[in-house]
């Protein structure tokens, strides 16, 4: 065998593998993976959340408000990954 006849044979067998794997690739069903049905996922209530929405509405007044300076020292907190400090009446109920 020449070199000539060599290579034609490599490419029809080349071309023989190739048309093969198209055929078997197109033939494979495919299942539909197995979702579960979806359903709607509603929020837990978060109290910290509404409040600082409260704030948010009072505008400039929140700054004089006590109720939003508590809000967002927690929201601060819960932030930074901090425990809440120990409240003055918490303070004096442990004596």
């Amino acid at each position: 065998m020449d070199g000539k006849m060599l290579a034609r044979l490599g490419a029809i067998v080349f071309v023989a593998i190739a048309i093969t794997a198209t055929v078997v690739e197109m033939t494979r069903k495919e299942d539909a993976p197995a979702s579960p049905p979806a359903r709607a996922l509603e929020p837990e209530r978060d109290p910290l959340r509404e409040s600082q929405h409260r704030c948010q509405q009072l505008g400039q007044r929140a700054t004089d408000d006590a109720g939003c300076l508590r809000t967002w020292a927690k929201t601060r907190d819960r932030f930074l990954g901090r425990t809440p400090a120990p409240s003055a009446a918490n303070r004096t109920e442990a004596r």
